[in-house]
């Protein structure tokens, strides 16, 4: 191969998209409106959900939700994430992540858990996040 083929060759992979992952699938259940208030994440624009898991991820890692919600509700989700804890965090915080809803479903979960927070007194406790 010559040196103007080889050039050729790495701008041709350069150019070329890299293959892309596929969202990994997460399953949550939340049984009640103080588990609910402790992992919703409402200062991120679209709202947002801590999920406990020992998986590593990183930060704008592409994610998919199911989420059933006070035992009566079901959402899937696709999201990215947007927070991680550590194991070891300080405050012996739960390792996991911060989930980022994205499109018209993670609008529609972000507008139902603000409704069931909002239907029970307001109370300042422990969450996963800040």
């Amino acid at each position: 191969m010559t040196e103007k083929s080889k050039d050729q060759v790495a701008k041709l992979a350069a150019d070329f998209p890299t293959k892309v992952a596929r969202p990994r699938v997460l399953s949550v259940s939340i049984r009640d409106v103080r588990t609910l208030t402790a992992a919703f994440m409402p200062f991120l624009k679209k709202g947002g959900l801590f999920v406990p898991t020992e998986t590593d991820y990183a930060m704008g890692d592409e994610v998919f939700l199911v989420l059933k919600l006070l035992e009566s509700e079901q959402f899937a989700v696709a999201g990215t994430v947007a927070w991680l804890t550590p194991s070891g965090a300080q405050s012996s915080r739960t390792k996991g992540i911060g989930v980022h809803f994205k499109g018209a479903d993670g609008q529609k979960l972000n507008e139902r858990i603000e409704e069931l927070i909002k239907s029970v007194a307001p109370r300042r406790g422990a969450t996963h996040t800040l």
